[in-house]
């Protein structure tokens, strides 16, 4: 069963500052969990590739400046910032394929993504900090979902940056296997482009046929 917080009991995150912080890995360091981890996903939404999923425990005397949520930076900070985060902090990657997509459903591959990245973490956590509403089950500490956790916590962001640029790097290589459908341009999202490329080519290995416009039993578009 999935764990996820309620949202009428009293929570300490229902403050977002002007840009993330690390406020919220400090209060758990007051309370004696340390160190911190915080986890996010990117890729639930395309017709496409990977949902890939970042862990990442900051140093907190080398956090590097600049931290945001991944959507609000620009190509350019985002892998600026990946190769800082990458050079000063435990970073773990993990992804679920579109055939593990397909078998579980989206939230459940992303959510198994996120417990394979902390997992994989170098340093085990005492306790991780998790984009969304949901806590990923079978984490090997204790986990907390934080909604909008990428625009409050730097760790969450961080990790928002990692996984964001590790799966556009992916989609540019899948492009060069199948560049009739345009990957390195939409990054698997259901663009027009990526429409007709379906409708032209047929889908590949990389799609998910439990998407519409994809699945079997989807309405005619």
């Amino acid at each position: 069963m999935l764990s996820r917080t309620s949202p009428d009991s009293p929570s300490l995150f229902e403050e977002v500052p002007p840009v993330p912080d690390f406020s919220l890995e400090l209060m758990a360091r007051k309370a004696g969990h340390w160190p911190v981890a915080g986890t996010d996903e990117v890729g639930r939404g395309p017709l496409a590739g990977p949902v890939v999923a970042a862990a990442v425990i900051l140093d907190p005397d080398n956090i590097p400046a600049g931290l945001n949520d991944s959507k609000r930076l620009s190509e350019l900070q985002r892998e600026a910032l990946f190769a800082a985060i990458m050079a000063s902090a435990v970073v773990s990657i993990a992804t679920s394929g579109p055939c593990h997509i397909d078998e579980r459903n989206i939230l459940r591959a992303s959510l198994d993504a996120m417990r394979r990245a902390v997992a994989g973490l170098a340093v085990a956590p005492a306790c991780v900090l998790i984009d969304g509403r949901d806590v990923p089950p079978g984490l090997n500490c204790p986990g907390k979902a934080v909604i909008r956790g990428d625009a409050r916590s730097v760790s969450i962001a961080a990790a928002s940056i990692i996984a964001k640029v590790t799966r556009d790097r992916m989609m540019a290589r899948a492009h060069e296997v199948f560049p009739q459908y345009g990957f390195s341009r939409h990054a698997g999202y259901g663009t027009k482009q990526h429409r007709d490329g379906i409708e032209a080519h047929g889908p590949c290995v990389l799609h998910r046929m439990s998407f519409r416009p994809l699945r079997k039993d989807a309405p005619p578009q």
